[in-house]
Order: C-alpha cells, then structure tokens, then sequence
C-alpha cells in the first residue's frame, strides 16, 4: 500500500484513505457538505458553486492530515486493508475497530 501522505505531509486522498475515513468526513465536513449541496441544488451552473467545492475539498484534507497526525498507524492499516481488498468494509472489520478505537468519528 501507498503511504496515506506525501513526503511534505499533505494527505493523499485515495478512494481507500476517503472510503476509510468516511464516517469521519461525513461528521466532520457536514456542515461545508451541506451548504456545497445546497448550492448546487439551488443553481445548476458549476461555476456558482466553486467556492463551496474548495471548503468541501478544504476541509476533507485538514481532516485526512490530523487523522494522519492523530493515528496514523490505524489509518494506515485500515487504509492499506481497503486497498488490497478493493474498498470491501466487511473484509476489513479488524483495522475498522483500530482505527475508530484509535480516532473516534462521533466525537
């Protein structure tokens, strides 16, 4: 498996690390998802939206970096399991319960 991060820290947003850290992004980014959703609901034009779509990727990235930061062996084992299992969560219960032991979603 790849490392979750480059060499300058910044995270690596693979479909494994996000698919892993989903229950994170869905708690953490609500509230810039939401308003990115609003948006395009009130306005089809992508171009109105831009900016929500940059909080959005923003704020999944910070989040991808502190998770890195906070529990980084978990997230790097149950992003690496994801990854050779092609995203199957129910093959990859064992480093899911590390991992939200580790950095809980719902705090």
């Amino acid at each position: 498996m790849e490392p979750t991060v480059d060499p300058a820290g910044e995270p690596i947003a693979t479909s494994a690390v996000l698919m892993a850290s989903s229950k994170h992004i869905a708690t953490f980014c609500r509230a810039e998802n939401m308003a990115f959703l609003n948006c395009k609901k009130k306005d089809q034009n992508p171009e109105k939206c831009l900016e929500k779509g940059r909080e959005v990727t923003s704020c999944v990235l910070n989040m991808l970096k502190h998770l890195h930061q906070t529990c980084t062996k978990e997230m790097d084992a149950y992003a690496g399991c994801m990854y050779y299992n092609t995203n199957e969560f129910d093959l990859c219960r064992k480093e899911q319960e590390a991992f939200e032991k580790a950095c809980p979603w719902n705090k």
